[in-house]
């Protein structure tokens, strides 16, 4: 079931970050925060009653017909199961009625798999995805790779 996630997910969604090992790690205070306040724009998908995954989004101030996600985290058991995808597709679905009609996201130059997530929803949605660079790795500090704007529209 895919649904807008709660405050009362926020752990839960912290949990799946912090098991994925390749998530960059928030504080379970900002999980918490985004299924309170950022709800609208973000989805999580439960199975047996259980959060498995979610995606983290915001409308952006500059393009508010834009989705900018912020992290995309699928349970270990789950993973190669298109789950990423499919709640991409209905956060997407979700999100047109609002006017929502382009996707942003950041993702790194090694980041292969998300490469083909967010490459299959475009083809899957006729749209295009293209890419630029965004932020470069002295921005981003500790041995951090640079960070690519991946557009789907």
């Amino acid at each position: 079931m895919f649904r807008e996630p709660t405050a009362a997910d926020g752990q839960r969604m912290w949990e799946i970050a912090r098991d994925s090992g390749v998530l960059d790690l928030n504080s379970s205070y900002a999980y918490v925060l985004w299924g309170a306040e950022f709800a609208g724009s973000s989805v999580v998908v439960e199975s047996e009653g259980r959060v498995v995954g979610f995606v983290t989004g915001f409308l952006r101030p500059s393009e508010p017909d834009s989705i900018f996600v912020w992290q995309v985290g699928v349970d270990a058991d789950q993973r190669g199961k298109g789950l990423a995808a499919r709640m991409l597709h209905a956060l997407l679905d979700r999100l047109a009625e609002r006017g929502v009609v382009r996707l942003r996201t950041t993702i790194s130059p090694d980041n292969e798999a998300s490469q083909r997530t967010f490459g299959a929803v475009a083809r899957d949605r006729g749209m295009t995805l293209s890419s630029e660079d965004y932020l470069s790795a002295d921005l981003l500090g500790e041995g951090h790779e640079p960070e690519d704007l991946y557009t789907i529209a």
